[in-house]
């Protein structure tokens, strides 16, 4: 765990829930971008041999810029503490370091205590400050609403084997500005990529059922492993959605996998119709959602595998 000044901020906060679950809650790194609005990916980069586990962040901080950072996490669940250190990050933003401590007031209520330290100048640490307590408020909104969103939350992931190249259906994927031409469900998109690999682009879909949807997304791309998105201007329906393209290899060629995770809003829910219900809800986006997606894995197959000669 990093060693903090006296001058370290401190944040606490009471929670009704678990502290288990309080604390699994932060320590699912990659699970922060569903309810936490500027959580765009956290990438594992490997243990430590002083048992630190090291990721590499993105959040969105503008509808066009993505900070990004390496951190490194301490957890020890049996102890309920979690340390980091943050690398300084880009654009701009001083390092960090810090440490969460959750303790059990009873079976469903905890406090939960951050301390951080900014390794930076008053400005610096101000902005860090926000960003922490608007965290805490995000993490306490997600704990003591558990049961509601295991119920709003639709997560699954569609698999599809190629017999071609990684490389091929990545860039099939990557070049989103192509994609009105090569997805019939695509009817528009505006793509930006200032900073490589980090791409922002509007777009106007359509469901299965005919429906039109118009979104503004940010990705991460991790060329030849992963193609990570978040929506930040979220259809009607939703109040988060998440996913990613990723591609596993394998002897006989690479298993291609479409993720979606998204976040149903109830008041929404009379959009499907009068009396819709969650499970109706469910239903429709797993049905919707793996539609488009499996028709984009299959043409991102056909790429692949035509250029492969198979």
């Amino acid at each position: 765990m990093p060693t903090l000044g006296k001058d370290a901020l401190q944040h606490t906060v009471s929670v009704t829930a678990p502290a288990h679950l309080v604390f699994d809650l932060v320590a699912g790194l990659g699970d922060w971008s569903q309810f936490h609005g500027p959580s765009v990916h956290a990438e594992p980069l490997g243990r430590r041999d002083d048992g630190a586990e090291e990721f590499r962040h993105w959040w969105v901080i503008d509808d066009r810029t993505v900070r990004t950072w390496r951190a490194r996490w301490w957890f020890d669940r049996e102890a309920l503490r979690i340390g980091y250190e943050f690398d300084p990050a880009e654009p701009a933003a001083a390092g960090q370091r810090g440490e969460w401590a959750f303790r059990a007031l009873s079976d469903a209520s905890t406090e939960v205590r951050v301390e951080q330290e900014t390794l930076g100048d008053e400005r610096e640490a101000a902005l860090a400050d926000r960003e922490l307590r608007e965290l805490l408020a995000c993490v306490t909104d997600a704990a003591e609403r558990h049961e509601e969103r295991q119920d709003l939350v639709v997560d699954f992931e569609d698999p599809l084997f190629v017999a071609g190249a990684i490389d091929d259906a990545y860039a099939y994927l990557y070049e989103a500005d192509k994609w009105p031409e090569r997805i019939p469900h695509v009817s528009r998109l505006v793509l930006e990529e200032d900073v490589p690999n980090i791409q922002f682009f509007d777009m106007d879909t359509t469901t299965p059922d005919g429906s039109a949807h118009t979104t503004r997304s940010v990705r991460v791309c991790l060329p030849g492993h992963k193609i990570v998105y978040k929506q930040i201007h979220l259809p009607k329906l939703l109040t988060g959605h998440t996913g990613h393209w990723r591609f596993t290899p394998t002897r006989e060629g690479f298993v291609l996998g479409a993720r979606h995770t998204a976040t149903i809003k109830p008041s929404a829910l009379p959009i499907l119709g009068e009396g819709t219900s969650v499970l109706d809800a469910r239903k429709y986006l797993r049905r919707v959602l793996s539609a488009n997606s499996m028709g984009n894995l299959r043409l991102s197959k056909a790429f692949a595998e035509e250029r492969a000669g198979v």
